[in-house]
């Protein structure tokens, strides 16, 4: 049964989902509206048998059932939390998965705090920087998801309904923070991970992170978009899998 705790750090709050045991510790974090219900399927792809590894998803501040901080936090703020977290609760280096606006806070907890994580995973990484604006990135996620089941297009708008009011101000701390000023800082292992069809996410970008991490490398999920891990996650767990069991 999956075990839930609650972690306050610094003025904010979030939650965090735990199941499974093993050596292999993989942190899941989500990305702009979404919440630690997104990754269900992800959770059980990636550790389907006990002694697999612990497979811990995240609810940030604000957002699914993790309480409203006092200010929206920043892209960096959101890694502090997370690092703060991994310190006092896991107390090994973890292989931190971000999803979208998740892939931000990845990249700044293996920018800040790299003690605490083994390596990353940015699935469909924002913000690209030809699209940071609240209207392109919006239109994009649009067009992507347009083409999504019924099931995923239902459980995003729920997620979105819990992100709150404060959403625009979510949006804006998103924007603002610049990934790209950052990449070279990340001295990790790290996997730009994308479905082929990711209209958020486009190639060009993932493959100039990928370039641009000095050590990383792009993998594509065919047929999936921006919500690769959402939608059938077993491909993208298969791939994240290989990529933490590397040497």
């Amino acid at each position: 049964m999956p075990r839930v705790e609650e972690f306050a750090h610094a003025g904010a709050t979030m939650i965090a989902e735990r199941r499974g045991h093993g050596d292999r510790v993989y942190v899941l974090v989500h990305g702009i509206g979404m919440g630690r219900a997104v990754f269900a399927d992800l959770a059980r792809q990636l550790a389907p048998h006990p002694g697999d590894g612990e497979v811990i998803a995240l609810d940030l501040p604000g957002y699914g059932d993790a309480p409203e901080p006092a200010r929206v936090l920043t892209i960096e703020r959101m890694a502090d939390l997370v690092a703060a977290y991994l310190r006092a609760r896991v107390g090994v280096p973890a292989v931190v998965v971000g999803h979208s606006m998740g892939a931000q806070i990845a990249l700044e907890v293996a920018v800040r705090h790299p003690d605490v994580v083994d390596r990353i995973v940015l699935v469909g990484p924002t913000v690209d920087p030809s699209a940071r604006s609240a209207p392109k990135q919006l239109w994009r996620l649009l067009r992507d998801i347009a083409v999504e089941s019924p099931r995923v297009i239902a459980l995003g708008a729920r997620e979105y309904v819990h992100a709150g009011p404060r959403i625009r101000a979510k949006f804006r701390a998103m924007l603002a923070h610049r990934p790209e000023d950052v990449l070279a800082r990340a001295h990790v292992p790290a996997l730009v991970l994308r479905g082929e069809d990711d209209l958020v996410a486009p190639q060009d970008w993932c493959v100039r992170v990928a370039e641009t991490l000095p050590d990383g490398r792009l993998a594509e999920v065919p047929d999936h978009g921006h919500e690769t891990m959402i939608r059938d996650a077993a491909p993208a767990a298969r791939l994240i899998r290989t990529f933490a069991g590397e040497a």
